[in-house]
């Protein structure tokens, strides 16, 4: 189980560092009128979705919980987030409408999310809490008039330190203060991030005294976070710039798109997302025959909003992404190849001919002629290295 689920505040007391806004949501809750909803905004990790949960069980409130980038215009707006306003719980219990990633929400007026929104909200027989992490979008400000601004400002490490120690007492695991301190600072306020970080690092070992191990993860980091942002969200304007944030070109994410869409999508969904990786990969082909490098924004587009789209409904189940097989099957090939290319090189340069030439003509008589270890003069001519030797020996 994971320690963000296990370990999440049951209580508005366990919420660390957010008494002001924790005491405003509660308030809001307690005293709702018609017509206003909640905004909290904040960085992601500061405990906004965890402190409306905590608050529903202590108050025995049912929650409806609605993510923003599932509505694509109006029409969808009002079934589902409309009808949810003015229906009863299904246990005759008090209800809270909660709807997260509210700054994903379509911003062009002839969708007409945002405006039916804020009709919703000025109807709603429930309290509802909308959760953003920039709400100064522009394309959501007719919202802020209708909201109650609530932020969950930034953590300081020391509440970050506080529930990571309750976690390693709880988990019975030995940490250095020091070294648990500094895990709580890199997290940069994200609570969910550092919990995760320690239940990676103490996966294995019921021990904290290295950071060490998170160097690889943070690596491989940023390419999870934008496939998870391709594959879960329908809304091409918030995956557009996924791959910007990666440290790999656009052939090395096109790869990691082909390992794990068959882990995401299935049917149709997999069919039309392939699709568009196979027309990615033309203009691919165009620019290296071309040198057309403008064909790059289309690969983009193709790779990111395209694959996105391809989906009727996001799959919500758990999915762990896994790095391409095929970068390290071309890594190994290219080593294969180096050493060869190197003595065809050499013998290229000794016979004045080309090395295309070397490697059709020459290289399958040398080889015949290591492998019946006659080729001491040819070393000296060619100044082989042992590797290089031992490749003609072994092929």
């Amino acid at each position: 189980m994971l320690w963000v689920e296990k370990y999440k505040p049951k209580t508005l007391k366990e919420v660390e560092g957010q008494d002001k806004a924790v005491s405003e949501v509660k308030q809001f809750v307690e005293n709702y009128k018609k017509g206003k909803a909640a905004l909290l905004y904040g960085k992601t990790g500061t405990g906004k979705t965890c402190s409306i949960y905590a608050l529903a069980k202590e108050l025995n409130f049912e929650i409806l919980e609605l993510n923003a980038s599932d509505f694509r215009d109006k029409e969808s707006m009002n079934l589902i987030v409309g009808q949810s306003s003015k229906q009863m719980s299904l246990f005759n219990k008090k209800k809270l409408i909660l709807l997260d990633e509210v700054d994903a929400l379509s911003g062009q007026k002839d969708r007409g999310c945002v405006q039916a929104l804020v009709k919703i909200i000025s109807e709603s027989e429930f309290p509802m809490i909308l959760i953003a992490d920039d709400p100064y979008e522009k394309k959501i400000s007719p919202l802020r008039k209708n909201c109650k601004m609530i932020e969950f400002v930034n953590l300081e490490h020391s509440f970050v330190f506080n529930v990571l120690r309750k976690i390693c007492e709880f988990e019975n695991i030995k940490y250095d203060e020091t070294i648990l301190k500094d895990l709580a600072r890199r997290s940069g306020g994200d609570v969910r991030a550092s919990i995760n970080d320690l239940q990676i690092i103490c996966a294995t070992k019921k021990v904290l005294e290295s950071l060490e191990e998170l160097g690889e993860r943070e690596k491989k980091e940023s390419i999870i976070n934008a496939l998870k942002l391709i594959f879960k969200s329908k809304n091409p304007e918030n995956v557009l710039n996924a791959f910007e944030k990666t440290d790999l070109d656009l052939n090395e994410c096109l790869l990691w798109l082909d390992e794990n869409l068959p882990r995401e999508y299935q049917g149709k969904d997999l069919y039309n997302a392939y699709d568009c990786v196979s027309k990615s990969d033309v203009f691919n082909g165009r620019i290296r025959r071309w040198q057309h490098w403008r064909f790059l924004v289309y690969i983009n587009t193709l790779l990111t909003a395209g694959v996105a789209l391809s989906k009727n409904e996001k799959n919500n189940e758990l999915i762990t992404y896994k790095p391409t097989s095929r970068i390290l099957k071309i890594w190994k090939a290219k080593m294969r190849n180096t050493r060869k290319i190197s003595i065809a090189e050499k013998i290229a340069e000794n016979t004045h001919t080309s090395t295309k030439r070397v490697l059709k003509d020459t290289l399958p008589y040398l080889k015949l002629i290591f492998k019946h270890k006659k080729g001491q003069d040819i070393i000296d001519e060619l100044k082989l290295d042992d590797e290089e030797v031992e490749w003609l020996i072994s092929h």
